[in-house]
């Protein structure tokens, strides 16, 4: 995360976009933040939706024995 001042003496939060690493600025005008493009946010996307990611969990197996629709 990076700090930058614009002419009005304003600081601005550059972060870095989680897919491709690129400075993006942490405004409300960013329509993609924490992304940097729809690109970026689409392939993150991607990933969840097959399952390269993945919150940890502590729930075990047994936790669905007894489990009913």
């Amino acid at each position: 995360m990076k700090n930058i001042s614009n002419s009005t003496t304003k600081t601005i939060t550059e972060i870095a976009c989680p897919q491709c690493r690129k400075k993006v600025p942490w405004v409300d005008d960013s329509k993609y933040r924490p992304f940097c493009s729809k690109r970026c946010q689409m392939i993150d996307f991607g990933d969840w939706a097959m399952e390269k990611n993945s919150l940890p969990s502590e729930e075990s197996s047994e936790d669905w024995e007894n489990f009913e629709e």
